[in-house]
C-alpha cells in the first residue's frame, strides 16, 4: 500500500513536471538516468507555469499536500514568489461525507446517545466542509434547560491513517533532499515537516482545538476588540466538539463591511493589535488566520470586534524568542543596523564566525530603500523576502518555531492592507513594541518581577537565619578543607623533589658503579659505590608521595 501511494505521488508529480523545480545541477547522475526510465510519466502540463503546476500537482494528490502547500506559501526563503503566489490559492474545500455518518460519530462519541438526547435540532447536511473534518449546525439543549445555537465539528472518519502514511513518505523524501541538496542543511527539510506532522496532527485532535480556544478565550475574555467562541466541553471528545454559533461578516468581504459602516481603518489597526497582544503579551497565538478564520461583529460600525474559528494550529514563543523578536522589530523601525545585524549572532539565528560588519551592510543595504519610501508603502512581507535572501548569504538557518510566526504576521498585514489600504503596519506596531520593552527591562518588569516572587519570599524568609548559619559554616569548612589541601599539596611537591634529588644521585652511582667494575683494579671501590647507589635508589623510593590529591 505504502509502495503503490508513493508511486501515484511520484507519477502526479512528474506528470505536472514539478521535478523542474529542482535544477538539474543539483542532481546526480543516477537521479537523472532514473527520470529518463520514467518515460511514461511526462509532463502532460507544459502550457502552464510552473507555479500552476505545483498548486494542480498538490490539490491532486489530496488534502494532507493541499496543507503542506499552503504552509510553504509562508516560506517565502524558500521557493520562488510566482509560486509563492499560487500556493496562497490553494482551498482545501472538498466534498462532505454523508451526514449520516456525521451523525453516527457524534453519537458514538458522546458515549452513544441519540443526538436527539443531546440536541434540539441537527442538520444532518454540513455547514462547510474542509480535508479534515466537517461542521454541523445543531440547537444544543443545556442541562437548565435553556437552547443555545451550536456548530458540531466532526472529524473525517479514516483520515487518520492516510494522513500518516502520507507524512511518512514526505518525512522519507525529506531527508533525501536533506543529504543530498546543496542547500539542504539550511533549509532544514526534516525539521520543517516535522513541524508541519507537529501541527497536522494536532488539528486531528479536536480536544486539543477545543482547549486552545478555550485559553484563548480567557486571554481575551475582557477585550474589545477579539471574541472567542465558548466551547461546550462536555460535548466534545477528539473526534468532536461543540461550540457557539457566532454570526458575523467575513473579513474578506469588504464590500459588505463598508456597506455596514464599519470603521475600516480603526478596524485594520485592532488586528494589529490583536496579532501583537498574542505575542508579546500572552505568549499564545491563533496561527491560521487566514479570511475564512476571522469575522467582523459590525453591531457597532464605529467599535467593531473581529470573532475567530478554528483553533487548531495555535503558536507559542519562549522568552528568549519573543525578546529577541521584540528588540529586532524596534531596532528595524529605528534603523540601527548594527542592532540587527547583533541580535541575529545572540541568538543562534546567524553562526557567530559571520563578520558583523559585513552582516551590517548588508541589511542596510537592502532596508534603506525600503525606508526612503513612505511608510504606508512598506510592506513586511517584501522586507521579510529581501531579508531571508540576505540572511542565506550569511547562513541564517531556517528558525522552525518562528514559521508559525512569520505566516500569521503575513496574514495580519494581508487582512489589515485589504481592509484598509493605507494601513501602516510599523507605525501601528511601533508604539506597542516600545510599550512591552519598557515593561520587560524597565521599573515595571522590576516590580512585577518582586510581585511573582512574593510568595515564595514570604514562605522562605523564616528559614534564612538557619540558611544564613548553614552557609557560614559550610563556608568555614570549606576554608579550612581548602588550607588542608594547600598544606599536603605542598608537603607533597617537597617529598617530590626530594625523591627526584635520590633518584639523580642514585642513578649517578650507578653509572659510575659500572665503570669501576670495568675499569678499575681494586674491587672494594666499585663495592662502595655501588652500596651508596643502593641506599640511594632506597631513599628515592621511600620519599616519593604516597598518594595524590584529586
Amino acid at each position: 500500500m505504502r509502495s503503490l501511494r508513493f508511486y501515484r505521488i511520484l507519477r502526479t508529480l512528474l506528470q505536472h513536471g514539478v521535478d523542474e523545480m529542482i535544477p538539474k545541477r543539483w542532481l546526480p547522475w543516477y537521479v537523472r538516468i532514473a527520470r529518463r526510465c520514467l518515460f511514461w510519466l511526462r509532463n502532460k502540463h507544459k502550457d502552464k507555469p510552473l507555479g500552476v503546476r505545483f498548486r494542480l500537482a498538490l490539490e491532486d494528490l489530496g488534502p494532507v499536500f493541499v496543507k503542506l502547500g499552503q504552509m510553504l506559501s509562508t516560506r517565502r526563503d524558500l521557493l520562488h514568489p510566482d509560486i509563492i503566489v499560487q500556493l496562497a490559492m490553494l482551498q482545501d474545500k472538498v466534498p462532505p461525507f454523508p451526514g449520516d455518518q456525521a451523525q453516527r460519530i457524534i453519537e458514538k462519541a458522546l458515549n452513544d446517545k441519540p443526538v436527539e438526547d443531546i440536541f434540539v435540532e441537527f442538520q444532518q447536511v454540513p455547514l462547510a466542509s474542509a480535508s479534515i473534518a466537517q461542521v454541523h449546525t445543531a440547537s444544543l439543549l443545556l442541562p437548565d434547560d435553556s437552547i443555545k445555537e451550536v456548530v458540531v465539528k466532526v472529524i473525517r472518519p479514516d483520515i487518520t491513517a492516510t494522513i500518516h502514511a502520507d507524512l511518512d513518505l514526505m518525512e522519507s523524501v525529506a531527508m533525501l533532499a536533506a543529504r543530498y541538496l546543496p542547500d539542504g542543511k539550511r533549509l532544514k527539510p526534516v525539521e520543517v515537516i516535522r513541524e508541519y506532522r507537529k501541527t497536522l496532527l494536532d488539528e486531528l485532535n479536536l480536544a486539543r482545538e477545543a482547549a486552545n480556544a478555550i485559553q484563548l478565550r480567557r486571554n481575551f475574555s475582557d477585550s474589545e476588540v477579539l471574541y472567542i467562541p465558548e466551547v461546550y466541553s462536555d460535548y466534545t471528545r477528539n473526534n468532536v466538539m461543540v461550540m457557539e454559533r457566532i454570526a458575523g461578516i467575513p473579513i474578506g468581504d469588504v464590500e459588505t463591511l463598508a456597506d455596514a459602516g464599519v470603521n475600516l481603518k480603526l478596524l485594520a489597526e485592532r488586528g494589529v493589535e490583536v496579532f501583537f497582544t498574542q505575542v508579546f503579551r500572552d505568549s499564545f497565538f491563533h496561527a491560521d488566520m487566514h479570511p475564512g478564520n476571522i469575522f467582523v461583529d459590525a453591531s457597532r460600525p464605529e467599535d467593531p470586534r473581529y470573532l475567530a474559528i478554528d483553533f487548531g494550529i495555535v503558536g507559542t514563543l519562549n522568552r528568549d524568542d519573543k525578546r529577541y523578536l521584540a528588540e529586532n522589530f524596534i531596532a528595524f523601525f529605528n534603523r540601527d543596523y548594527r542592532k540587527v545585524a547583533e541580535l541575529h549572532v545572540d541568538s543562534g539565528w546567524v553562526p557567530s564566525h559571520i563578520n558583523i560588519e559585513d552582516f551590517e551592510s548588508a541589511i542596510r543595504t537592502v532596508c534603506e530603500p525600503i525606508f526612503e519610501k513612505p511608510l504606508k508603502e512598506i510592506s513586511f512581507g517584501h522586507v521579510l523576502i529581501n531579508l531571508f535572501n540576505t540572511a542565506r548569504r550569511f547562513e541564517m538557518e531556517v528558525q522552525p518555531q518562528l514559521v508559525l510566526l512569520q505566516k500569521t504576521l503575513l496574514y495580519v498585514e494581508g487582512l489589515g492592507r485589504n481592509l484598509y489600504p493605507d494601513l501602516d503596519l510599523w507605525k501601528t506596531a511601533k508604539p506597542y513594541l516600545e510599550r512591552w520593552m519598557h515593561e520587560q527591562v524597565g521599573w515595571r518588569a522590576v516590580l512585577r518581577s518582586v510581585k511573582e516572587h512574593a510568595p515564595y519570599w514570604a514562605e522562605k524568609l523564616p528559614q534564612m537565619p538557619s540558611l544564613v548559619y548553614d552557609t557560614l559554616q559550610q563556608s568555614k569548612m570549606q576554608m579550612k578543607i581548602q588550607q588542608n589541601y594547600m598544606e599536603e599539596l605542598l608537603m607533597q611537591q617537597q617529598q617530590a623533589a626530594e625523591s627526584r634529588i635520590w633518584a639523580f644521585v642514585a642513578s649517578t652511582l650507578s653509572v659510575s658503579t659500572l665503570v669501576l667494575v670495568l675499569v678499575a683494579e681494586e674491587p672494594w671501590w666499585a663495592a662502595g659505590a655501588g652500596a651508596v647507589a643502593l641506599f640511594s635508589w632506597f631513599k628515592a623510593w621511600r620519599d616519593r608521595p604516597r598518594h595524590f590529591i584529586k
